[in-house]
């Protein structure tokens, strides 16, 4: 028993110490369970060693569990809104990659069956790491990062394929090494009546029964009861479809896709999200603890060659199909250098694939190792792009920028996108004549099919900032969303053009105290008022008047920004003070508020005043301070 409570310290000590370090540095969880593993194995520490297998088998367990997750995630609205980029382009890179990958991997050392396995294999991409960074770095909603989600998407549909062919051809590597009477052989007819009747005891199952089972146990009001039973439900899937000779992870997704559309979705995600984080982690660190580096440094050669070709052909190939359903070359490098490394699905089927006799021991270790270094690389490939890539895409596009009229317009706005359009749209809508420039070709080219006069060109240039009329306008919006493109604008105005207004766009609290200190008067947080207007709603929705909750809001943005102002001129973000005076601050709002509701006035129809609602602030301010 020491033993066992040994192991899972040191599995639990490597995930926390590791994960969190790999965050930072901007590797992502995968890896540093990868990282952990290895840490822990037996080729540094040795902490771990023969169990490794074992505890691989028990964690796959989140494996089975994850296809389950993401099986709820596929309702069939989303697949069908989606089905060109889903269905066409991953269908499409999957079949391409994995037919590539098959025969040059036939021409080398392998026979069919290996060939096929791991043209499949290698086909997938890590959905963990590249949708982690991806979001990271805000790239997610842009046309690359949706596409680079198609595919992911489709490759997690096509593991339990995978997983099915990966069967069909390990029993056909057995059919051709052993010889099987015929009378003992189950007829292929017969097998297909089986994986039928499966499937359709999963569906009908699913869609008629679980959600009478899950109302019944949600009405004891008993959460642990819930997750017993999501548990339990997944459990006693694998093991049905197992008994019958499928896949685990077959039923299981199966499973999810039925359930897709239940009301218990959210609730089952929810009891099962965090078996699975952890028992892939176990998983990855088993997998990690069991690479063999005596392999690797005997055979690196071999190895270096294989992750040349895999992220060499991947890359030619997702840039290929980018340019097929016409990706700008910006989207089209982002999405090719996001998806040219192999997957962690690589290490759960390259297991299964051993395990089932297709793969041997030198095979499947090799195999391992080329699938842990792509994954290791892909920070290197998002740094190559956004650092060499896109900078000489950039270059050459400006090379083209548009020549800007100088038409005397008093409002010159710097970035367009979603924050700006909202801001241009209102002051036109106040006839006020604005001149546009956005240092995005793509984006120009899409608002001007809504009739906007959009400049392309890099405003940060003094050039560009001269052509567009800084010279006479009135006011100077930057509402782009970089903070260093933010800043440069702001220092490059304020050096040239003092009698133009600045009104700036503050990508957070720290950035808003900067712009203060430099003399910027006219800024704001992006989502500042945004956030009130949602608080304003929240508390018409608990009871309060609309005018109590409106006069609140406007009391809370005018002591709010004589707050930031007070506080930028006596504290740097940095000093121990500033948190003090927030939290200071923090309750002191929260008395005037309070104060503010017990007024008379709150049930009169000058409630609705701004300026009597400034007055009794200052009032309000005075009264607290005098305590």
């Amino acid at each position: 028993m020491d033993e066992i409570f040994f192991r899972i310290m040191i599995y639990l000590l490597a995930a926390v110490v590791s994960v969190p370090i790999a965050k930072k540095v901007g590797l992502g969880s995968v890896l540093g369970y990868l990282i952990a593993g290895i840490v822990i194995g037996p080729f540094a520490l040795g902490l771990v060693g023969s169990d490794g297998e074992d505890v691989m088998h028990i964690a796959e367990f989140g494996v089975v569990i994850m296809l389950f997750i993401v099986g709820l995630e596929l309702h069939p609205g989303m697949l069908w809104r989606m089905k060109r980029l889903i269905f066409g382009l991953g269908g499409m890179q999957i079949g391409f990659t994995a037919l590539v990958f098959a025969l040059i991997t036939a021409l080398f050392w392998l026979d069919t069956a290996q060939a096929i396995t791991t043209g499949l294999i290698l086909a997938l991409s890590s959905t963990a790491i590249v949708l982690q960074t991806l979001t990271e770095k805000g790239m997610l909603q842009t046309r690359g990062g949706r596409h680079s989600f198609s595919v992911l998407l489709m490759q997690d549909i096509s593991v339990v394929p995978i997983f099915a062919i990966i069967a069909l051809l390990a029993n056909q590597v057995v059919t051709d090494s052993t010889t099987v009477e015929t009378a003992d052989t189950v007829s292929g007819w017969y097998q297909l009546l089986i994986i039928l009747a499966a499937v359709a005891t999963i569906i009908i199952g699913g869609r008629y029964l679980a959600n009478y089972i899950f109302k019944f146990i949600a009405e004891t009001g008993l959460r642990e009861l819930f997750t017993a039973t999501a548990l339990l439900l997944v459990i006693g899937i694998a093991v049905f479809m197992d008994a019958v000779g499928l896949s685990p992870a077959l039923g299981t997704f199966l499973a999810g896709v039925v359930l897709a559309n239940s009301e218990y979705r959210y609730e089952l995600e929810n009891n099962l999200e965090p078996f699975k984080g952890l028992l892939l982690g176990v998983f990855f660190i088993s997998v990690g603890a069991s690479i063999n580096f005596d392999l690797l440094l005997n055979h690196w050669m071999l190895i270096l060659v294989i992750l040349t070709i895999l992220v060499g052909v991947k890359l030619i190939i997702l840039w290929a199909l980018g340019r097929l359903f016409k990706l700008e070359q910006s989207h089209n490098m982002l999405f090719t250098f996001s998806l040219a490394q192999a997957g962690e699905f690589g290490f759960v089927l390259i297991t299964f694939a051993t395990q089932s006799g297709v793969y041997d021991e030198f095979t499947s270790g090799i195999l391992l190792i080329v699938v842990a270094l792509s994954m290791l690389i892909t920070p290197v490939l998002f740094i190559v792009n956004e650092q060499v890539i896109q900078p000489r895409l950039i270059k050459s596009s400006i090379q083209d920028e548009d020549e800007v009229e100088d038409n005397g317009h008093p409002v010159i706005i710097a970035g367009f996108g979603r924050f700006g359009q909202v801001l241009g749209r209102f002051l036109n809508a106040n006839g006020i004549k604005l001149t546009i420039i956005d240092n995005n070709p793509h984006n120009v080219q899409y608002l001007k099919k809504f009739g906007y006069k959009v400049y392309f060109g890099d405003i940060t240039r003094r050039d560009m900032l001269e052509a567009a009329g800084a010279g006479h306008a009135k006011v100077l919006a930057i509402t782009m969303s970089e903070r260093d493109q933010i800043d440069k604008l702001v220092a490059l105005a304020q050096k040239h053009y003092p009698n133009l207004k600045l009104i700036v766009r503050a990508v957070d609290v720290a950035h808003e105290l900067a712009l203060q200190n430099i003399g910027v008067d006219g800024h704001r947080q992006a989502i500042f008022d945004s956030a009130i207007e949602l608080g304003t709603s929240a508390l018409v929705a608990m009871g309060n008047s609309n005018h109590q909750s409106y006069r609140s809001a406007l009391t809370f943005k005018h002591l709010d920004k004589r707050f930031m102002k007070n506080l930028q001129q006596r504290y740097s973000i940095d000093d121990p003070h500033f948190l003090m005076e927030t939290k200071k601050f923090a309750e002191h709002l929260e008395n005037i508020l309070l104060m503010q509701q017990k007024h008379p006035y709150q049930e009169m129809d000058c409630a609705w005043d701004t300026d009597s609602l400034i007055e009794e602030a200052r009032e309000y301010n005075e009264q607290i301070e005098g305590r």
